[in-house]
């Protein structure tokens, strides 16, 4: 076989290969939130390093790529690794914890990361993600990291954890969240990364779980009791509706808001909220 034709077969062999990785390949998606409002600055910055990858698709912080595996079926892949660690370098370069206040409760820079599944992919693809993600977040960063979901061993819900963490407990003016908020070692031993915490970059919690919604309702009220109130009422905790998780929170000079998360939108809609 001459020169030219052995080429040939290699680059054909080659494109083969990926053509069979691709068809293995499936979508996740995934949203990331971040504890700044105020300033639309750091937020754009941190977007443009996610659009420096054409294999990721991002709306806002809202992102969807895709999985590949192995021949035995092992997810081994995916670009959404790399685009997060640009992201949260970014992030932590851009956002300092304890400079920030506001009216949302948050326990880190990158405070919570969700993957969830679409089409063909399941959750064990989403919880692979998250895993591979949260050894570099606590290796690379230094943060520590909480999995809850299908990520964590016992599934453990994302609220138990807030629940832990004292997420939900106000400590500036009885409706804020100015600084750290929380003791420098932790009392909860995080799942990787140090127990010592950064003020400035705070703690980080990351899952898998099916998709889920979130429904806001803003007031015109200056009163956060009345949202707190209709909170407790709307919520699974407070006995309202099941599957659904809810806050009474301060938004903006005049209203407020019932913000929801909306665990199962198929059985509950916005509609019955």
């Amino acid at each position: 076989m001459r020169n030219h034709e052995k080429k040939e077969a290699i680059e054909i062999s080659s494109s083969s290969k990926k053509k069979k990785a691709t068809n293995q390949s499936v979508p996740l998606c995934c949203k990331i939130f971040f504890s700044e409002a105020h300033s639309r600055a750091p937020l754009d910055t941190i977007e443009r390093a996610a659009r420096l990858d054409p294999e990721t698709v991002i709306t806002r912080f809202t992102l969807v790529s895709y999985v590949i595996h192995d021949s035995t079926g092992f997810a081994i892949y995916s670009p959404l690794q790399q685009t997060f660690l640009a992201m949260f370098e970014v992030a932590y370069e851009t956002i300092n914890l304890e400079q920030h206040s506001g009216t949302h409760p948050r326990l880190g820079v990158v405070d919570d990361i969700v993957l969830h599944p679409l089409a063909r992919a399941s959750l064990d693809e989403a919880a692979w993600l998250t895993k591979a993600v949260t050894t570099d977040i606590g290796n690379r960063f230094q943060v520590p990291v909480f999995l809850y979901g299908a990520a964590h061993p016992t599934g453990k819900a994302l609220d138990s954890i807030r629940w832990e963490l004292g997420y939900y407990r106000p400590n500036f003016m009885d409706n804020q969240w100015a600084g750290w908020t929380m003791p420098e070692i932790l009392s909860v031993k995080p799942d990787e990364g140090p127990t010592c915490v950064s003020r400035a970059r705070g703690i980080t919690m990351i899952g898998a779980r099916p998709w889920v919604r979130l429904y806001n309702v803003t007031m015109i009220s200056t009163d956060v009791s009345v949202a707190r109130r209709i909170a407790r009422m709307v919520s699974a905790r407070g006995g309202g509706l099941t599957t659904v998780q809810s806050l009474g929170l301060v938004h903006g000079e005049n209203s407020i808001k019932i913000a929801c998360m909306l665990l199962e939108p198929n059985r509950v809609e916005g509609d019955r909220v």
